[in-house]
C-alpha cells in the first residue's frame, strides 16, 4: 500500500485532510498520481453524503501503475479522469447509453459483489473508504477502473484537463449532445459559474445567435460576456423561495416568444424549474445542477409542448468527447485557461470551497505539489 494525503468528508458537513492507504492496481485498475483537481458545488454537497469518503470528482494526473488488463494507457501517461464509468454489460450500456450505466452509481455506495467498486483498495484509519463518484480526486493518489481514464494530448495543462472532467464536459455537452443547439437559435443560461459558462461556450461553438446570461453577480456576468454571451441580465440575489423577474426580459430579447433553450446551473432548488418560464412553447428547459431537494412547480409552466430534461454528464461519452474538447482547446475555439480563476493547495480546500460558494471564481482548482 502507498500512503498519500487526501480530503475526507465525514458525512456530517465537515472534512479533514488526512493520510489514506491506496493499494496497487488489480487487473482492470489504474493507479493515478493526481496533479490537479477541480472544485464544484457537488464537492460541497458531498460533505453530507452520510458516510466518510474521499472527496473530489474532477481530476487529472499521471499514471503510476496499471493492472494486467489495461492497455490503453501506460505508466507515465498524462490522463484526465471521468466518473461516467460504464460496466459495458447492463441494459443501458448495451443500448449505448453508457452515462446511465445501472451498475456505476457515482454518488452512492455500489454493490461490492459487482466487482466494480473496489472500495477495499482505499483505506482510511484501517477501514475501507468510498471515493466520491468512484474516483475521489482530492487525493495525492487514486485507484480507479480503467474506463475512468483518458489520455491527455500534449499542450493541455493539468488544471485545464482537471476541470474538463466534469464542469466543462457537462456544460458543453448539455448544449451540443443533449439540446443539440443549432445555428441561429437562442439560449438562456441561468447561473454563470463553471457549468453555466461552459453551456455558453457550447452554444457559441454551435453558432447560436442569441446567448442570454443571467446571474446575480456582476463579475459572473462579465465573465459570461468574455466566454460568448451576447446579452447579460443582472438578477436580484435570491433565496430559494424568491421569484426572479426575468421572464419579460428574456422574451423581449427573443422576439417575444422566449428562448429556444434555457439552462439552469445555479444549484438553487427554488430555481430548478425556472427555465420553463424562459423558453418558448415547444422549447427545451434543462436543469444541470443536480438539485435533489423537494421542489413544487405550477403545472401550467409546462404548457405548451415544453420539454424538461435533467441531463447527466452532458450526455457525454468520454472516449468520444474528451478528444473533441481538447481539440477545441488546442485550436483556440474553447477558452479553458481563463476558467481557472485561482489555484489552491490541498490544505486550502476550505478557502476554495468558500470562494466557490461566494461566486468569486469561475473555477477553483486544487494543485498538488508535483503539478
Amino acid at each position: 500500500m502507498a500512503v498519500t494525503r487526501a480530503a475526507i468528508a465525514d458525512g456530517a458537513g465537515a472534512f479533514v485532510i488526512d493520510d489514506i492507504d491506496v493499494s496497487p492496481p488489480r487487473d482492470d485498475e489504474v493507479l493515478v498520481e493526481i496533479r490537479a483537481a477541480g472544485i464544484c458545488h457537488t464537492d460541497h454537497a458531498s460533505l453530507w453524503w452520510t458516510r466518510p469518503l474521499v472527496m473530489g470528482h474532477e481530476g487529472a494526473g499521471v499514471v503510476r501503475e496499471i493492472g494486467s488488463g489495461v492497455s490503453h494507457v501506460l505508466p507515465g501517461d498524462a490522463v484526465v479522469l471521468n466518473w461516467c464509468i460504464p460496466c459495458g454489460e447492463c441494459f443501458q450500456c448495451r443500448r449505448g447509453e453508457t452515462v446511465l450505466c445501472e451498475r456505476s452509481r457515482p454518488a452512492h455506495v455500489m454493490e461490492r459483489s459487482s466487482g466494480h467498486a473496489h472500495a477495499e483498495g482505499t483505506r482510511w484509519r484501517g477501514r475501507p473508504i468510498d471515493r466520491s463518484f468512484n474516483i475521489g480526486t482530492l487525493s495525492g493518489l487514486t485507484l480507479v477502473r480503467k474506463e475512468a481514464v483518458t489520455r491527455i494530448p500534449d499542450g493541455v495543462p493539468f488544471p485545464v484537463a482537471a476541470i474538463t472532467g466534469c464542469g466543462v464536459i457537462t456544460g458543453v455537452g448539455s448544449a451540443l449532445n443533449v439540446a443539440h443547439v443549432q445555428p441561429g437559435e437562442s439560449v438562456a443560461v441561468l447561473g454563470c459559474g463553471g457549468v453555466g459558462l461552459n453551456v455558453i461556450q457550447g452554444a457559441r461553438l454551435a453558432g447560436t445567435s442569441t446567448i442570454i446570461a443571467i446571474d446575480s453577480n456582476p463579475a459572473a456576468l462579465a465573465r459570461a460576456r468574455q466566454f460568448g454571451a451576447t446579452h447579460a441580465v443582472l438578477a436580484a440575489r435570491l433565496d430559494n423561495g424568491e421569484e426572479l423577474d426575468m421572464t419579460a426580459t428574456v422574451r423581449a430579447l427573443t422576439s417575444g416568444r422566449g428562448a429556444d433553450y434555457a439552462f439552469e446551473a445555479t444549484s438553487v432548488p427554488g430555481l430548478a424549474f425556472k427555465p420553463l418560464q424562459l423558453v418558448r412553447d415547444g422549447g427545451m428547459a434543462l436543469q444541470l445542477s443536480g438539485i435533489n431537494d423537494m421542489v413544487q412547480v405550477p403545472m401550467p409552466w409546462f404548457m405548451w409542448n415544453k420539454r424538461y430534461v435533467t441531463p447527466l454528464y452532458g450526455g457525454c461519452v468520454p472516449a468520444r468527447d474528451f478528444p473533441r474538447i481538447f481539440g477545441h482547446y488546442l485550436d483556440g475555439t474553447l477558452q479553458l485557461d481563463a476558467l481557472v480563476t485561482r489555484t489552491y493547495r490541498l490544505e486550502q480546500l476550505g478557502e476554495a470551497l468558500d470562494d466557490m460558494l461566494e461566486g468569486r471564481n469561475a473555477k477553483g482548482v486544487i494543485v498538488m505539489p508535483d503539478a
